[in-house]
């Protein structure tokens, strides 16, 4: 009761807090726009007090996205584990990938086959890891994607190459068609034009390329020069993210310059980033393999820390557009899933149309209502 008495009073400072700063800076523009727009000079105002002003209302809107982001999220949530459909026979979890219906990919090291499971993490299928034009010979895949046109695709570490596994062969249980020669692949993704991306690790590069009808490679472009890459993904707004075992992770745009890192963006450091995947408001989310967490790295605001206990050695992440947070935890064999989210889900779109503000709260029915205080 006490902790419910506590929590109310923090959540009626902070409406009030700021509501004060909403109704002091509209009646500050009130009066000093039309003076401002109206009038020649400054007044009395010196160009230290503005500079003053600018630096405070700089600190004070990050503060105001930390406080919303905190309120998004939640830390350690963890809702299921589900365990390496392979089981101990093999290896450990290790590539994963979430559909945008919740359907979840899974591979294991040593493992030849991907294994397909629904949102409660039973198994739908498994495609065996065979090449039927070669008696029969298997491989083993290192991590997973879907492709645009909703097939399979995984890279084929041993044998340098991806492989895209085609429904409509003429095998009756599928083919896996090779795609592409490369170094050591490791990671794979699709970003959002549908290209194919690939972490190619001891060539220190990320290949983007599209396929073609035929399933031959067009348009293969490069990005060189990095640190040993592990996982990469499609960027909110175009272009790949990628992260490096060496301790960063970078942003590139559609046109694969360098946008940013992670670590100068955020002043935030690795022990060894491994997995990475953005959500659906367009925010990148890392595993760190060495500090055994999981941080999200918003828009706007510093870093959350989503998972700080719980596990081994996490290394493929991904989302779900239900607000979960999938990782494979390479250190106790399995899927934990976290909800990373609090109920209920804020769509981006709504918060737009609502201005963000903190008193519209969407009812049970999807529509917006009032509240005095979110939920």
């Amino acid at each position: 009761m006490e902790y419910t008495l506590e929590d109310s009073q923090r959540k009626e400072k902070l409406l009030k807090t700021v509501y004060t700063l909403q109704v002091k800076s509209d009646a500050t523009f009130q009066k000093a726009s039309p003076l401002l727009s109206n009038h020649p000079g400054m007044g009395l105002v010196t160009e230290h007090q503005v500079h003053q002003l600018a630096e405070k209302a700089k600190v004070i809107c990050h503060d105001l996205d930390n406080i919303k982001n905190h309120l998004f999220y939640r830390q350690n949530d963890l809702v299921q584990q589900i365990p390496n459909p392979n089981g101990d026979h093999y290896g450990c979890v290790c590539g994963i990938h979430c559909s945008l219906d919740g359907v979840i990919y899974v591979t294991s090291e040593n493992a030849p086959r991907v294994h397909i499971l629904n949102r409660s993490g039973q198994a739908l299928q498994t495609l065996p890891c065979v090449e039927w034009k070669k008696k029969k010979e298997t491989f083993m895949p290192e991590d997973v994607t879907i492709t645009r046109a909703g097939m399979v695709a995984v890279t084929d570490m041993v044998n340098g190459t991806v492989r895209i596994f085609n429904n409509h062969s003429k095998f009756s249980k599928g083919e896996w068609l090779r795609i592409g020669r490369f170094g050591s692949p490791r990671g794979i993704g699709v970003d959002t034009s549908g290209k194919i991306l690939v972490a190619d690790y001891e060539e220190g590069k990320v290949h983007s390329f599209a396929i073609d009808h035929a399933f031959k490679v067009q348009n293969t472009r490069s990005v060189s020069d990095l640190c040993g890459p592990r996982y990469v993904c499609s960027a909110p707004e175009g272009g790949f993210l990628v992260s490096e075992e060496c301790g960063d992770v970078k942003l590139f745009n559609s046109s694969h310059k360098l946008v940013s890192s992670i670590c100068s963006r955020y002043g935030h450091r690795f022990g060894n980033p491994a997995g990475v995947c953005t959500d659906r408001e367009g925010n990148i989310i890392v595993a760190d393999e060495q500090h055994r967490k999981i941080h999200l790295f918003p828009r706007s605001g510093s870093p959350i820390c989503l998972v700080s206990k719980g596990l081994q050695r996490p290394t493929g992440i991904a989302c779900s557009t239900q607000g979960l947070l999938l990782v494979a935890d390479t250190g106790d064999n399995n899927v934990k899933v976290f909800k990373y989210r609090v109920r209920p889900h804020y769509d981006a779109d709504i918060l737009r149309t609502s201005g963000e503000n903190p008193n519209l709260t969407p009812r049970r029915d999807g529509k917006l209502g009032f509240s005095t205080i979110p939920h």
